[in-house]
């Protein structure tokens, strides 16, 4: 982690070090309510600025987000690791505003991480909460673990998302703890500072919120030296094998080496995690349906091959020369995108060996592809033996380059 957070507790402004004494109490209110300029801030160009602070440390991008917006951006704390994310801000010295989201299920543990961190900050955290007819209405009418037959969306709707967007409402800006190698192959397109694509702010209307993910390019080990430097108060789950910790009957420990969400919603598949098979159509004002457009074919330039149908259709009656993993994919799902350079990495990786790394655009065969290829979600990876039927699909949602090769040689042998 950068030296400047790590070496002492303190800011270094125009030349010259700060120490932090002291803990202040951390209020916002009107009588010391920073000023944002407002002119500045809407003709920001936000894509140019994230290249910018990329190679920043969290510390200066942290700095970056409060002096911009003041009080008028908010620190989305977990319960979990992105701690780190308080102590980040109290370093800068500015006034910061902490906020989180009271499911009503959180384990014991975080709830007095909440008071812990309060105390050791000597600041005010921002609970938020579901609004109590909505969570009466779900409980009443599917019980209190209905996520457990019919998926977790409708019950962190409204337990989460919902709370989440009435507090984002009253804010221009947010700050998450969201890094790349937190869910490989899902978050690994994750900017340092982004127009949000999901929430409204303030002013209201799409593109009124910003989103900061100062820990975007930090590792795991990294935020744990951080926090373990610092002196940091962490949830006590995180010493019985938990990583990413959520809800109570959401959250498990994970084993070695897993990806740190794998704990989360262990239950379902990757119908979850990834597009659904159906997922690309797009419903029009008629009644009728046509398919989701992308901007661009993904793979168009290296050493991932192109199959044809009717090389698919060969690959499925048998007909095989070679040992092949391909990626059955839609260019318009976004994991599909978060995948493509992973998947050129394995390619790469294969170059020269016994093992053939190819792409299928499934979406405009999903028939075939479904019933042949084991297609359910975009993306699905499948590896087919050579001069045999059958194919053995990829379990994961780790799609890291390594987890892919270790997959390769577990299936295929040692390439």
């Amino acid at each position: 982690m950068q030296a400047q957070a790590v070496n002492a507790k303190a800011r270094v402004v125009a030349g010259r070090r700060q120490v932090l004494s002291r803990r202040p109490l951390v209020v916002c209110n009107v009588a010391r309510r920073q000023a944002v300029n407002a002119a500045a801030v809407s003709t920001m160009n936000w894509e140019q600025l994230a290249k910018e602070l990329d190679p920043k440390s969290p510390l200066e991008i942290m700095d970056h987000a409060l002096k911009t917006f003041g009080s008028d951006i908010g620190i989305a704390f977990s319960g979990a690791e992105d701690v780190a994310l308080i102590e980040y801000a109290h370093l800068t010295g500015r006034p910061y505003r902490v906020f989180s989201l009271d499911t009503g299920r959180l384990n014991a543990e975080t709830y007095q991480l909440f008071d812990k961190v309060e105390k050791h900050y000597n600041i005010h955290i921002e609970y938020t909460f579901p609004e109590a007819k909505e969570v009466t209405d779900l409980v009443r009418a599917k019980g209190l673990y209905s996520f457990y037959t019919d998926g977790h969306n409708e019950c962190c709707k409204v337990r989460k998302v919902n709370p989440l967007r009435k507090q984002l409402k009253g804010l221009k800006a947010w700050i998450t703890g969201q890094r790349k190698d937190q869910s490989p192959g899902t978050r690994m397109a994750v900017p340092v500072v982004q127009v949000d694509p999901a929430f409204e702010g303030l002013e209201g209307g799409q593109g009124s919120l910003i989103k900061y993910n100062p820990l975007s390019n930090v590792t795991s080990a990294e935020v744990w030296n951080f926090i373990r430097v610092m002196g940091v108060p962490y949830n006590v789950l995180h010493e019985r094998g938990f990583v990413s910790i959520g809800c109570e009957p959401c959250t498990k420990a994970v084993l070695p080496n897993q990806a740190e969400r794998e704990g989360r919603w262990w239950w379902e598949d990757a119908t979850a995690k990834e597009c659904g098979l159906h997922s690309g159509n797009i419903k029009k004002g008629d009644g009728s349906t046509e398919a989701k457009k992308a901007d661009r074919d993904l793979w168009i330039d290296g050493r991932v091959a192109t199959l044809s149908k009717e090389q698919v259709r060969d690959i499925a009656a048998g007909k095989r020369d070679k040992d092949t993993v391909a990626v059955l994919y839609a260019p318009w799902c976004q994991f599909c995108q978060a995948l493509e350079p992973n998947f050129a990495a394995l390619a790469d990786s294969l170059a020269g060996s016994n093992v053939a790394v190819a792409k299928y655009q499934a979406d405009i065969d999903r028939e075939f592809s479904n019933a042949n290829l084991g297609l359910k979600t975009f993306p699905t990876i499948v590896y087919f033996p050579k001069g045999r039927t059958g194919f053995v699909k990829f379990p994961s949602e780790r799609r890291d380059p390594e987890t892919l090769r270790m997959w390769v040689n577990t299936v295929a042998g040692k390439q």
